[in-house]
């Protein structure tokens, strides 16, 4: 039917496709599953769309070449071109299985699989989907309303191990600042008394001149 996103319950987000399936199903939340469909057909393609080649140089006068496939022959042995060759042809519209595949939720009212992932062929189109066998780290997806994450015993501890980290790591920063702003203060407090101590040499300086002249 559609492509859309959804979350599970530790937050973590999925892209998931809905299909809608006629009769009744014996899947369930956390069956693997294999999908067989027929691709989305997209005409006459090129050896750089079709099969990834990487195309001539850009430079030297290749003005033409750029998407062009190049050689295909294999000079005198074995004189000719195997059967197989990846050359232009039409791209898509054929049978192809996706594996690994997971059932994350049936609404069993509306009659429609939510399956994690992407699967072959346009929207309308017929799959077969047959399971395989069952996700042993599976994680139901979020409810309607819920905003609360669930979360196992060690991913609890990871993430207090964490904020307790990040804490420490503030706290030292802070203490780095104020230690930084006390060297600051006594510096200025040095430089205020070296004045005085300056001015005060100068009296003295001063008053055994007048006690030299009398």
């Amino acid at each position: 039917m559609e492509s859309v996103q959804k979350f599970t319950q530790d937050g973590k987000r999925l892209p998931v496709t809905l299909v809608k399936f006629e009769g009744t199903t014996d899947l369930k939340p956390g069956d693997m599953v294999k999908v067989t469909g027929i691709s989305k057909g997209k005409g006459f393609a090129g050896v750089v769309k079709r099969w990834g080649f990487a195309g001539g140089p850009k430079t030297h006068g290749q003005s033409d070449r750029l998407r062009a496939p190049g050689s295909i022959g294999q000079t005198t042995t074995p004189g000719r071109v195997h059967r197989g060759k990846k050359m232009p042809g039409r791209l898509g519209h054929q049978k192809v299985t996706l594996m690994g595949l997971v059932v994350v939720d049936i609404d069993e009212k509306e009659k429609i699989l939510f399956i994690k992932g992407l699967i072959p062929g346009g929207r309308n189109g017929k799959i077969v989907i047959a399971k395989t066998d069952d996700d042993k780290k599976f994680v139901p997806l979020m409810k309607v309303g819920q905003t609360e994450i669930k979360e196992t015993e060690e991913e609890k501890e990871e993430r207090l191990r964490k904020e307790k980290e990040a804490e420490e790591k503030l706290q030292e920063a802070d203490q780095a600042k104020e230690e930084q702003k006390e060297g600051q203060v006594d510096n200025t407090q040095e430089k205020k008394v070296e004045p005085e101590i300056n001015k005060t040499d100068n009296q003295e300086k001063e008053e055994q001149k007048e006690e030299n002249n009398a």
